[in-house]
């Protein structure tokens, strides 16, 4: 039976996973058969053990199925226990294994393509959700300062700083509190809201002298959040492009046993006239 792999999320047409690991496949002359599937919360896990049936043998999960995906899994990695979330899955006989590449692919983004040293910033990671959850241990072990997570919903925001299990390094705070919280070295946006109109005001006194803005989305999602943080004085805006092309070659790795280059395919996505819509 052939093998095949896919993206699952609600809504993912606007995916560009299927490209991603296409253009991958190409490049290390590996046969990649990889699509797009779109299925709600309700119906992922018998949708999940349908492709499985059909010669499923690995999968990329993103919104807003992450902390689902982890729920279906028989065994899962280090970095997707403490996310509690997973994006990267792996067929093992009649059982998935989980993955959580994001947080990897965030920091390789980071540091290696955009040359920031994250050591010692104050950073405020605004959202937490599976994307949230997918790069905050990440960070940490970057060598991050302290982290402060707000959440329109605050007792998520108490079960992500808990889940970390850092007393002492991590805070969970409210939207309210935002204009008290002081300046920070580096702000991650891990929410859809922008998708929904629904970004929430910030105040530029978030911003230090030399902070890096950072949204997890790219495209149009992407705009108001890095708008915001232009007019407010970022040092460096960042969008979520480079981070999704890094997981998807930890994902790849995972499941072909190469890593695959990532600068070139990362180039020709930026020269896109197409409009972005989101991020995975």
């Amino acid at each position: 039976m052939s093998k095949h792999y896919a993206v699952f999320g609600h809504p993912v047409a606007h995916s560009l996973s299927p490209l991603i690991h296409l253009a991958f496949g190409r490049q290390t002359g590996i046969a990649v058969d990889y699509h797009a599937i779109d299925v709600a919360s309700g119906q992922f896990a018998q949708t999940l053990l349908d492709f499985a049936e059909r010669g499923g043998a690995g999968a990329n999960v993103t919104l807003p199925l992450k902390q689902a995906a982890f729920a279906l899994c028989d065994d899962v990695t280090e970095r997707a226990r403490r996310a509690g979330a997973v994006n990267t899955l792996v067929r093992n006989g009649e059982t998935w294994h989980g993955d959580n590449t994001d947080g990897v692919g965030l920091v390789r983004d980071l540091t290696e393509r955009h040359g920031l040293d994250l050591r010692a910033r104050r950073t405020l990671l605004i959202g937490a959700g599976g994307a949230a959850r997918g790069v905050a241990p990440a960070l940490l072990d970057a060598g991050i300062g302290d982290l402060y997570i707000v959440n329109r919903t605050p007792e998520r925001a108490d079960a992500l700083a808990d889940a970390l299990d850092a007393p002492g390094r991590v805070h969970s705070r409210y939207l309210t509190d935002l204009a008290t919280l002081g300046e920070f070295d580096l702000i991650v946006n891990a929410t859809s809201a922008a998708r929904d109109g629904a970004l929430p005001i910030l105040p530029r006194s978030l911003v230090g002298r030399r902070c890096a803005a950072v949204d997890l989305s790219y495209g149009e999602a992407a705009i108001p959040f890095l708008a915001w943080a232009r007019a407010a004085g970022c040092h460096d805006t960042v969008d979520g492009l480079g981070m999704l092309v890094e997981q998807a070659a930890e994902s790849f790795a995972r499941w072909h046993g190469t890593r695959p280059e990532t600068d070139g395919i990362y180039t020709q996505l930026r020269q896109r006239d197409a409009v972005l819509v989101t991020a995975d």
